[in-house]
């Protein structure tokens, strides 16, 4: 992937213990315990409801806890300005997609990510900052695109400008709520590839995926948190938490999972 990723040292970026996250009667976390370090790749797994964005949102600094400590990157939330700890913490998701301006140039919107802002206004940006953003554009195949308006672009397009835009300021922490959302199968494909060709660069973030789906997992992957009703049904090394009796709990189903050149595919047990 080059060496525009970032180089941080070893260690926790997520320490997350004794969590609930409660609105009015509704638990949508409950009693989680997880840990992240800096350099696994972790991909949640649930269905609709499970918790899954609520437990990005907590990682990304977005959100606290109503009960339980959660740390990110060594610092703890509630006793650290968040402003200045969510530029470590590279984000793409549904939400901030839709506050990119379709009007917005797409070379604007990734490089604009260094001063943290959505578009380009009054800032000055340099050669490292303007190398840095053609870079990560080549890389994840959006460069020729840099002068087109973001809404002219595809489905496709789009996510792979917010995944560049999300590592345009050197996270040590990268977040990825369903990042497949939407794309037809070959938009799926290549992106899949790219995540995996990130996953196995050493000096990468580290990342976390959140999706619906074992067939978006890429490669290089190495850690499955499955969930619940905001529960952790499992969660480890995915070679030992994605099975069959794993599965089917999670999504309350019979499911009978494959897996094929590091690909996976789950269907109805028959």
């Amino acid at each position: 992937m080059g060496d525009v990723s970032s180089t941080g040292a070893l260690g926790a970026v997520v320490e997350m213990s004794g969590v609930d996250v409660v609105r009015g009667e509704t638990h949508l976390l409950r009693g989680l315990d997880w840990t992240v370090e800096a350099d696994q790749r972790w991909v949640i797994l649930g269905p609709n409801g499970a918790g899954k964005t609520t437990l990005l949102q907590l990682a990304a600094a977005l959100m606290h806890p109503t009960r339980g400590e959660v740390r990110l990157l060594g610092e703890t939330l509630g006793a650290v300005d968040v402003f200045e700890l969510r530029p470590r913490i590279g984000l793409t998701s549904a939400a901030l997609a839709q506050r990119l301006q379709p009007s917005e140039r797409t070379g604007d919107i990734v490089v604009s990510a260094g001063y943290a802002v959505v578009g380009r206004w009054r800032e000055q940006y340099d050669v490292h900052d303007l190398t840095r953003a053609a870079l990560l554009m080549e890389q994840w195949g959006v460069a020729p695109l840099a002068t087109r308006t973001f809404g002219t672009l595809s489905e496709g397009e789009r996510k792979r400008v917010q995944i560049a835009r999300a590592l345009m300021p050197d996270p040590e922490l990268l977040l990825l709520d369903e990042p497949g959302a939407g794309l037809d199968l070959g938009g799926r494909e290549d992106l899949v590839a790219r995540l995996s060709d990130l996953a196995r660069y050493h000096y990468a973030p580290a990342q976390v995926l959140v999706t619906h789906h074992v067939e978006e997992i890429p490669p290089g992957y190495t850690h499955a948190l499955l969930l619940r009703d905001g529960q952790i049904v499992t969660a480890g090394p995915a070679d030992d938490v994605l099975t069959d009796a794993a599965l089917s709990e999670t999504f309350g189903i019979g499911l009978a999972l494959t897996r094929t050149a590091g690909r996976f595919t789950a269907r109805r047990a028959a």
